[in-house]
């Protein structure tokens, strides 16, 4: 089966966050889901949480459910499994009082949890803006994400997903990016000083692999690592790998396939959605629980010399949506833990 259309890391994430948090945003005299459960979260505090580790080790906003039983449970295993929850969705929430970026970051601090927000601000599976980048669209956007830095001082902020997929759709659409990406780089530096700013690029593709699921052929002549430099003033070069799209096993992943991204920059890197799905499907591509273990452990093995800044597996919970990355959660839907959970938990 062919994925030439498909965009399948981040849309799913958009799509995911956007039905669990976004399309139920207040409306008058109404709260959000993520909200709602929230409410109905005891706290805790922060005082006594021991200090993050080096490279922060998390999932994005994937609970079991948003039922309050099920949010705190994931919550607590975000924790345990290295204390980083990230969100994503289109960047036009950030105007709305209750999404899921506010919340997550007024909610993170009381389960030790560092937040992640991105924004994105186009369709990755044809390349579309979501709106067009008319000065009006941008002011809102800058201004959205100014208020958003200065109310929270996040640590960590990312502006746009899988940005050689639009440098590939639409060309212009990405030169007009490029520029105002510096503009909100530099408003958002003034607001908090110490929040990183980046924005995140497929590995994959990157590489110019094009093959196995996604769909084209792999060619290495394809290459994109060039647009990094267009990229200056991000503080970290962050990046999205679904190796299991190109490879059926991960036993068949290069020795050098992350050590090689060294080679094109020397700032901080970071991996905002990783994955190996665990069905034995689809055709060719079968897997098991034992493999996405070994994915597990072959990725912490190969990444070790990069000093990540964060990663960030895609799914704690088997979520609703197209297959490979139904299976992808690092627990599956009946709540049980995979073996690459216990790999996840000792990777080192």
């Amino acid at each position: 089966m062919k994925f030439r259309n498909i965009l399948f890391s981040s849309v799913i994430l958009i799509i995911l966050l956007i039905a669990g948090c976004t399309q139920s945003e207040k409306k008058e005299g109404g709260n959000t889901k993520i909200t709602e459960t929230v409410k109905n979260i005891p706290t805790t505090t922060s005082e006594t949480l021991a200090p993050p580790p080096k490279t922060l080790r998390g999932f994005s906003l994937s609970p079991k459910s948003f039922e309050s039983a099920d949010f705190k449970e994931f919550l607590e295993k975000v924790k345990a499994g290295g204390s980083a929850l990230a969100w994503s969705g289109d960047w036009k929430q950030l105007e709305s009082n209750d999404n899921g970026a506010k919340v997550i970051s007024e909610l993170c601090p009381q389960y030790g949890c560092e937040p992640i927000g991105i924004v994105q601000f186009f369709t990755q599976t044809d390349g579309e803006l979501l709106r067009p980048l008319s000065a009006e669209t941008k002011q809102k956007y800058k201004e959205s994400a100014v208020e958003f830095a200065k109310k929270y001082k996040p640590e960590y902020f990312g502006i746009g997903i899988e940005l050689n997929i639009l440098y590939e759709k639409s060309p212009a659409d990405f030169d007009e990016f490029v520029t105002f990406y510096a503009e909100v780089y530099d408003a958002i530096k003034t607001a908090s000083p110490g929040t990183k700013v980046f924005t995140i690029f497929q590995l994959e593709k990157m590489k110019g692999l094009g093959g196995g699921l996604f769909g084209g052929e792999n060619n290495p002549a394809n290459a994109q690592w060039d647009i990094l430099n267009k990229f200056k003033k991000s503080d970290i070069i962050a990046f999205t790998t679904y190796p299991g799209l190109i490879y059926p096993n991960p036993s068949e992943i290069p020795a050098d396939y992350y050590s090689e991204i060294k080679s094109h920059t020397t700032k901080p890197i970071a991996f905002t959605e990783i994955g190996w799905h665990s069905a034995a499907s689809p055709k060719g591509w079968e897997s098991s629980e034992s493999e996405q273990a070994e994915f597990v452990k072959i990725f912490f093995n190969r990444t070790t010399g990069l000093n990540s800044e964060f990663i960030v597996w895609s799914f704690l919970y088997d979520q609703k949506t197209i297959e490979p990355f139904n299976s992808m959660g690092l627990y599956g839907t009946d709540g049980n833990a995979k073996t690459a959970w216990a790999e996840w938990l000792s990777a080192k």
